[in-house]
């Protein structure tokens, strides 16, 4: 087994040199904020979507437009707006006088990174418009079905809930994110090397220096990472936990779960903790990967009751203590 880690670790090597120089066009641009462009990174190298929260200002849309500027693809930002419709979103049937019959003008979600900028400013019907693109890579206009390229990212942000004008998402399309990110602040250094930055003149260009082809190779390698059965067995204790606390010793969750978490939150736990093992340059995952992305993998996917809101007690606060509880191996 040591010999095909190193094996899938060389590969790695190989695969991964993109990443460093990812890394200095972002930085270019973007100070601080560690922790969102890794789960940016890792989400492209799991090929799944990603919903990042905070309040305005924080460089969200900043961030996820310099990653795609950075990578050779075909990027598409779309501001969510009220008035939005789904036409405006995935195209629409026009007449064509001239040739007597009906043409297609696709929206502007045929492209390969999509911001989707303030998702929670639209209503139900535009956001569930997302819901066949991002799941199913196809985008259907009239009665023909149009297969969207690869790689495609939905990257979207949304403002917190309790600001004003804001709609909650549909907990279908919510479940469909891999990973929903809770941006923070910048902390006091951080924010005075931004504002001399921000303040000095124009923001710097940042030159494409990923070819998609270099995302399908690391994608192929991220597969093949070695999972322990330990660690398997790990993520699917933590989702179950979220289902029937009281088998798992935490019969004071019973009552403030609804829902626990959806199959999706295995699926994308493993293949996020091997996107991490990637960028750490390991040919195998940890108990660390995982609870290193257990949060941004399950706050979205554990519905909790009216008396966990009464007790203010929050997803994060379940999930804290699934993490503090479950035996890790």
């Amino acid at each position: 087994m040591s010999t095909q880690i190193e094996a899938i670790t060389r590969r790695i090597e190989q695969e991964s040199g993109f990443v460093s120089d990812l890394l200095d066009q972002i930085s270019r641009v973007v100070i601080g904020q560690e922790y969102m462009v890794e789960r940016l990174l890792i989400a492209l190298l799991s090929d799944g979507h990603v919903l990042l929260e905070g309040v305005p200002g924080l460089a969200k849309t900043l961030t996820v437009k310099t990653l795609a500027q950075a990578i050779d693809t075909r990027f598409q930002r779309i501001q969510f707006t009220p008035d939005l419709l789904p036409a405006d979103l995935v195209g629409t049937l026009i007449f064509d006088q001239r040739e007597g019959d009906f043409r297609t003008k696709k929206g502007p979600i045929f492209a390969n990174i999509i911001l989707a900028d303030e998702i929670n400013r639209s209503p139900a019907k535009v956001q569930s418009a997302l819901l066949e693109s991002m799941q199913e890579r196809t985008v259907t206009i009239g009665e023909t079905t149009f297969k969207l390229d690869d790689p495609f990212l939905v990257l979207a942000t949304q403002n917190p809930i309790e600001q004003e004008g804001t709609y909650p998402l549909p907990e279908a399309q919510v479940d469909r994110f891999m990973l929903k990110l809770s941006i923070t602040y910048p902390d006091r250094d951080q924010e005075l090397k931004i504002m001399k930055r921000m303040s000095t003149g124009p923001i710097q260009h940042v030159e494409p220096v990923v070819m998609p082809e270099d995302i399908k190779r690391a994608r192929e390698a991220t597969q093949e990472i070695y999972v322990d059965s330990k660690v398997e067995n790990y993520i699917i204790d933590l989702v179950f936990a979220t289902r029937e606390p009281k088998k798992y010793g935490l019969d004071d969750l019973v009552d403030l779960i609804s829902y626990g978490a959806s199959p999706r939150a295995s699926i994308s736990l493993l293949k996020t903790t091997k996107a991490r093992a990637f960028l750490k340059g390991r040919g195998f995952v940890t108990p660390e990967d995982v609870r290193a992305l257990a949060r941004d993998v399950l706050r979205h996917r554990v519905i909790l009751t009216y008396e966990a809101e009464a007790e203010e007690v929050s997803a994060e606060d379940v999930i804290a203590r699934l993490l503090n509880n479950i035996e890790v191996p």
